[in-house]
């Protein structure tokens, strides 16, 4: 079934009754040629483009819970690709391409809106690192614009310019970027990789990895054991205990990042907007509820709830950068477990072990990266060459001294 205007118009006249699921259920068959480990964005995504850009067939992706149960539903749905450095901005900005014509590649809504990115900034010396950052998407033919402060109060004049105890002089803005519906895009990769025959199969936890003669045979799961062909693991805050079934110790540790949302408003935030002088960004959903988070819980942890220090500094930022958030009431929130790697920047790379293939270290990056990170992990997985845009994102680069360094804060995941 594909969807269309007319198909609603038509179910609509009829009782809704022709309406079937979106993807199969099927059980697992005794082997694969390639089965993918974790079935949220970044999994199914390479599935699914396995399948339609590398004409793959029999895969299967393994999921130990259902669709969307991870990071994929517990994070704030920005897109963007204004990045710095050489080993980021083209893969980001391959991403915020793909995000571009995902709705009708996989002819699902997955409420893409670019309503831009504003950051700001509230000194000299970052106005003058934002202007560094400008230019270098530029340079990658990224769209870029600094504002001075005229200009962001005529787009946001709610802000706290006149008393704030760190005034806004200007910001960057990426028009292009924006938000998207986090689970939406799962479930339209879901769909989309089940049309081209992938196997999805849920609540299939994997405990462990047959290796042989340096090669890795096939899974045991949950629900059996599954032969493969080729194994790519893309479990995100999980990336640690996954791939220690395969005796690998990673460069990551897994944290907690709490996100917000309060009770539905009027329209009010024209985008994004992230605090300068502060770890604070906001943006506004389609039902109204201002969507919010800061930093990383301090701590290391698998647990999905965060804790009330890092919950009252992320309302500070908000009180800072808005006073006006302190009158709005807050309806939930929820913590996503965060692979974080040394540098702060993702790994997407073969193994030592031959046939499996790890994606993680995504940190704050994962949901923007879920388009070009399935694109590319797939083109790793169907050519065992790395994609041109990701050709950095490699294991070694830490024992190179190569590292993607975003932040310009060292080699500590909590800081990044």
């Amino acid at each position: 079934m594909r969807y269309s205007g007319f198909r609603i118009i038509r179910e609509a006249l009829t009782g809704h009754k022709g309406w079937g699921p979106a993807w199969r259920d099927p059980a697992p068959r005794p082997a694969y040629d390639y089965v993918i480990v974790g079935g949220g964005g970044h999994g199914l995504a390479t599935a699914y483009y396995l399948a339609k850009t590398y004409a793959k067939a029999r895969i299967a992706v393994l999921e130990k819970g259902w669709i969307g149960s991870g990071n994929a539903g517990r994070n704030t749905t920005i897109i963007r690709s204004n990045y710095l450095l050489d080993g980021n901005e083209p893969f980001y900005e391959l991403s915020m391409q793909l995000w571009e014509g995902l709705e009708q590649e996989v002819n699902y809504n997955a409420m893409v809106s670019q309503r831009g990115i504003l950051n700001l900034c509230h000194s000299d010396g970052q106005r003058d690192a934002y202007r560094r950052r400008g230019n270098a998407m530029r340079l990658n033919g990224v769209d870029a614009e600094l504002l001075d402060r005229d200009q962001v109060r005529a787009m946001a004049p709610f802000l706290n310019f006149d008393d704030a105890r760190f005034p806004i002089k200007g910001g960057l803005l990426q028009r292009r970027a924006g938000t998207a519906r986090h689970d939406a895009v799962v479930w339209g990769y879901a769909r989309g990789a089940d049309r081209l025959g992938v196997d999805i199969i849920q609540n299939c936890e994997v405990t462990g990895m047959r290796i042989e003669g340096g090669r890795i045979h096939g899974l045991d799961t949950t629900r059996g054991f599954i032969g493969a062909g080729k194994v790519g693991v893309a479990v995100a805050g999980n990336s640690s205990r996954v791939m220690a079934l395969a005796g690998m110790r990673l460069p990551i540790e897994s944290h907690v990042l709490q996100a917000f949302v309060s009770e539905g408003l009027k329209p009010l935030i024209p985008g994004v907007i992230t605090f300068g002088a502060g770890h604070f960004y906001v943006s506004q959903s389609d039902k109204g509820g201002l969507v919010f988070g800061g930093d990383i819980d301090g701590y290391n942890s698998y647990a999905q709830r965060g804790n009330l220090p890092v919950v009252e500094d992320v309302c500070e930022g908000g009180m800072a950068l808005m006073p006006m958030i302190g009158r709005a009431r807050l309806l939930r929130m929820w913590g996503g477990i965060m692979d974080m790697s040394m540098d702060g920047s993702p790994i997407i790379d073969r193994t030592d072990i031959d046939g499996l293939y790890f994606n993680g270290g995504w940190c704050y990056g994962g949901f923007k990266a879920t388009t070009g990170s399935g694109l590319c992990f797939a083109h790793l997985l169907a050519t065992d060459s790395p994609h041109p845009t990701a050709a950095a994102m490699r294991f070694d680069r830490f024992q190179k001294g190569l590292m993607i360094d975003e932040k310009g804060v060292g080699n500590q995941p909590n800081l990044h």
